[in-house]
């Protein structure tokens, strides 16, 4: 039987992990349990991982937790989610500052409830000058609709005579993203068993490496953290060029 992985085995530590958190609602129902039991067991999760991340040197880490799909929920799981999103933010403000981590939103901010996105806007602004690990939480989000958003700001530009369409670019796509100013992930976790992006930082994770686990999210913790961490350290990642281009 395999040990379990330290923070020694890592040989390389990313510098933006994403998360797709998959398998609350499964986790629960496999214990006879109402799904709301397993997003709530899902926060501690949250919390091991935030941490793991911090202590071993991530500097970015976003966490896909709420889809715009999500809304087509039953309306109790969705209230139930934006209660347990509210109390979470609340709860984390002081151990934010203690360590440093400053929040942000990726997302429609607009579609959440007002007292969600009240106390989202508190926290962030006052996690603001937090120079430590960044922990974006991708909230009514969705890569399709963000690319939407960040094209659409474009045209008006264009439209303004502030932009010149014939010198569009990548580079101006992603300043209008909702990570702009943030470096790509090095890394996309997604813990659940299913194995694709599910409309996660389309844009962003052209060429993420991708570390899928049967593990529900409720039962992902440091060690699965760490062992996710490990994979990545062992792959070579290219961007297109051979393994020899690179050895050289």
């Amino acid at each position: 039987m395999r040990s379990s992985v330290t923070e020694q085995d890592i040989s390389q530590i990313p510098t933006h992990v994403a998360i797709i958190m998959d398998g609350n609602g499964r986790w629960a129902e496999q214990r006879n349990r109402p799904r709301l039991f397993g997003h709530k067991a899902g926060v501690d999760s949250v919390r091991a991982v935030v941490e793991a991340a911090r202590e071993i040197g991530v500097r970015y880490l976003t966490l896909y937790a709420f889809s715009t799909e999500n809304w087509q929920r039953p309306m109790q799981e969705v209230s139930g989610l934006m209660g347990l999103l509210k109390v979470y933010l609340q709860a984390e403000l002081k151990t934010m500052l203690q360590n440093g981590v400053r929040l942000s939103c990726l997302g429609q901010q607009e579609r959440l409830p007002d007292d969600v996105r009240q106390t989202l806007a508190m926290v962030m602004e006052q996690t603001a000058c937090c120079r430590g690990m960044t922990l974006n939480l991708a909230l009514s989000y969705g890569g399709r609709n963000e690319m939407m958003r960040a094209v659409r700001a474009l045209a008006r530009k264009c439209v303004a005579g502030e932009l010149d369409w014939r010198r569009l670019d990548e580079e101006m796509l992603a300043a209008h993203l909702d990570t702009a100013g943030q470096p790509d992930p090095d890394l996309l976790i997604r813990t659940g068993g299913e194995h694709r992006l599910s409309n996660f930082l389309l844009w962003q994770a052209s060429y993420s490496e991708l570390y899928f686990t049967e593990t529900m999210w409720p039962d992902f913790r440091k060690k699965e953290f760490l062992e996710a961490l490990a994979t990545y350290g062992r792959r070579q990642r290219r961007f297109g060029r051979t393994g020899a281009q690179l050895q050289g």
